[in-house]
This record gives C-alpha cells, structure tokens and sequence, in this order.
C-alpha cells in the first residue's frame, strides 16, 4: 500500500483540483494549488517539507481564520473548501426531499466510500463501517467483544478518557478486571514501551487496548511489536488510532490490529462527526454491534452501521477529503507535519526551564508536541497564547503528563510558528502572569 502511494505521487500533477471540482469553475486559490503542484511535482517529499510557497498554496484551500492561529489541531481539524462545499451541496440536496434524495440518491454512495476508505487503509472493503468518530467504533468493539468476568484487558492510563470510561463501565457491569499499565513519555526507546505491555500479560489476558499515538503527547507506540507479542500468547489486540489515520504513512495490516477506530475529522480532514471502524474479517461475527442489527451475529461489516436515520451530507463528503489528502500525498503530508513540530519545537527546546513532551524523531511522533515550563502550570501558557497572541492551543494535566498540546496542520505556516515561538519565549521571560 505505501508503494501504491508512492507510485501515486510521481502522477500527482496528473489529478489536481480539477477533479475535485469538476462541474465548477475552478476558483483561484485552486488554480494557484494546481500550479504549485505541478511546479513541485517530482520533488522527494522531504525536501518539499520546507517550501514555504508549496504549502501557502495548500492553506489558501482553506478557510481558516486569519485572526486566530489555531494550533489545537489535534482536537479537530478544519476542512478545506472542496469538502466543506460538497457537505452543504449534500445538504440541501436531503433538504429538497429528504426521503427521496437521503435514501435512494445519496446513500448509494456509501458503497463507493466504503471502497475508498479501505484503499486508503490497505484492508478489503468488507472490513470497514463508517462511523461517526473514533469513540464510536472503538466502543463497538469494547461492548461488543464476548468476554466474561474474571477476563483481563490490559490498557494504559495514558489512554484516552472515553475509552478508559468505557472498559470502566465493562469490567463494572460484566466483572472483566481491568490491568493498568503506566508510561513515562516521551520515550524513544521502543524496547521498554512493549515491555511495559508484554510484562502485563497472563493466561487470562484477552484484549490489549493500543493507542497508536498518544493524544496527550503526540507519542507513537511500536504497535506491531505489541500486536505480535499478544497474539503470540491468543490476546486480542484493539487499536486506538484517533490521531495517527491519515496523519503518518501506515496501513492497517502494518499495525497487526483485529480492530481499529478512528475519527475522520481529525488528519483526514473530513466534515465533524465523520469516522471509521476496521474489525478483521473473521473476527466480524463474534462481535455484537452497539446499535441493534436484525442478525448481531451476522458476519457482514453492515451490521455495526445501524445507527437510524443518519447526515448523509457528512458521510458523502468524506469522498472530497480523501481526493484532498490523495492530491496532496500521504508521504508529502506525514514530512511536513513532522517539519512543522520539529520546527517550533528546535527553536524553543534551549530556553531556561523549557521541558519538551515528544520526541523530535519520526519514529516516535509526527505533528503533535508537548511543551512544559519548569514551576508554570499549563493553564497559564495556554492562557497567555490565547490572550497575548491569539495563538489557540490546549492545556493538558493527565496522570503523569503535563504541558500545553500545540498541533498545527498543513495549513500552518512557518510564519505563524514564529509567532509561536516569539510568544513562548515572551512567556518565559514573564514572571507571572
């Protein structure tokens, strides 16, 4: 898969935005993006990381506002024009004849997606439901999966909270006990994260519950490395991908995961309210689905999309972001994201009392970083962003992790991560504030 997407990118001058926008006049900001491409066209992706002129181009195809420089990507990421165009042209085609255009026009497209979503994952369509966020489908697996009491899930308290809740609410209701483990990040040393794993397993494990990058910090975990160790000893193995989908160059069978979840809204930069769930085609008939279907114990994937009347306007557009994520390229992509962290993060990381929260190695994190100041909560960071710059992040205080969470995106510029830069050193040289 990544070879098919790298193969993808020596023709990407040949798809363009016109494809995107067939039917419509081709705007400026995409006749300008259309040119960029083809002028950069060929050039390795590391090297384009850093072509300031390439990814000014790709902003433009946003809309983001221009007083306000949002660096809580990582929370939810805006979509660009292209999609945010086909939800509201879906939208009011429902609202012509709901019934009608809902059922019989709109939702004959969720096959052709269903199709495309796989592809961009590297498993077969038969594997894939859509959903409407991460949380969504990893709970479908969480009460779905036929376990009994006294069966073990081992999870991290550095896991994110709506799915800590939900294994909470399973070992409460069905007496499955629940084994913590606790991670000191960021770490760069991938020996001692599977370790923390594999030392928790026993004859009675069942699942292992993964975050393949961790919300907080933007850490990576060697997820294959867990997956195989579990299921060298039948565990089962569930991975959280909120972050990393369309973020960095993986494909779903890389992982070794039976289940995955994740949100669309975040690095595929689909409509809010947009997500996927893969289960393992074997593993579909044992899993019940979290909304009623006529057979629970069907082996078709279709079973866990019985959610009642649903925005298609959202779902079909998912089609348009993953033209925009192809057009751009996951290898150019997953560079100048892990580009954009590196860059801020270089420019800080000797400033007295600066703690850095992630790795500045690709292995171990992408566009997500964490960063701390010695005897400062991260509250008041945040606020002084917010307040003084206008630079919008997110305090984060979770278990043993600390700091403020600054996520850009393609969008983000290198302009607006120097006002980043300004502002942090400005705060550092406050003495309160």
């Amino acid at each position: 898969m990544i070879s098919n997407r790298r193969n993808f990118l020596n023709g990407l001058g040949k798809l363009g935005l016109g494809g995107l926008l067939a039917g419509v006049t081709q705007p400026v900001w995409s006749r300008e993006l259309q040119q960029k491409i083809n002028q950069f066209n060929g050039l390795p992706a590391a090297d384009l990381a850093g072509e300031e002129d390439f990814w000014y181009a790709v902003q433009q195809a946003y809309t983001v506002s221009p007083s306000l420089i949002n660096l809580n990507n990582g929370g939810v990421s805006p979509s660009p024009r292209v999609v945010q165009e086909a939800m509201k042209k879906y939208h009011d085609l429902s609202n012509e004849a709901p019934s009608y255009y809902m059922w019989r026009i709109l939702d004959q497209g969720r096959e052709p997606l269903r199709r495309e979503l796989a592809r961009l994952a590297g498993v077969g369509a038969e594997e894939i439901a859509i959903h409407r966020n991460a949380s969504e489908a990893l709970e479908t697996v969480i009460f779905g999966l036929p376990l009994k009491a006294g069966d073990e899930v081992v999870l991290s308290k550095q896991d994110y909270p709506n799915m800590i809740n939900a294994w909470k609410q399973r070992a409460l209701r069905d007496g499955i006990k629940l084994v913590w483990i606790n991670l000191e990040l960021p770490s760069e040393n991938n020996d001692y994260l599977l370790s923390q794993y594999t030392r928790a397993f026993t004859a009675r494990t069942k699942v292992v519950h993964v975050t393949h990058i961790i919300n907080w910090n933007g850490q990576i975990l060697p997820v294959r490395a867990i997956a195989d160790a579990a299921h060298a000893k039948g565990i089962e193995v569930l991975v959280d991908g909120a972050h990393s989908f369309a973020h960095f160059l993986f494909t779903l069978p890389s992982l070794g995961a039976d289940y995955f979840g994740t949100s669309l809204h975040k690095w595929l930069s689909a409509c809010i309210g947009s997500g996927l769930l893969y289960v393992k085609k074997e593993k579909i008939a044992s899993i019940y689905p979290l909304f009623a279907a006529g057979d629970p114990k069907s082996p078709d994937i279709r079973k866990f999309e019985s959610t009642g009347t649903r925005p298609f306007f959202i779902e079909q557009a998912i089609g348009k972001a993953i033209e925009f994520h192809d057009m751009i390229g996951a290898e150019r992509k997953e560079q100048r994201l892990h580009y954009l962290k590196n860059y801020w993060m270089t420019r800080i990381k000797d400033l007295p009392g600066v703690q850095l929260g992630t790795s500045l190695q690709p292995a171990f994190g992408c566009a997500i970083g964490l960063v701390s100041i010695d005897d400062r909560k991260p509250a008041e960071l945040d606020n002084f962003l917010l307040d003084k710059y206008k630079i919008h992040t997110v305090s984060i205080e979770w278990e043993n992790i600390r700091g403020v969470r600054i996520t850009p995106n393609v969008y983000t510029t290198t302009r607006q991560l120097d006002v980043l830069v300004e502002a942090i050193k400005a705060f550092v040289n406050t003495k309160s504030f």
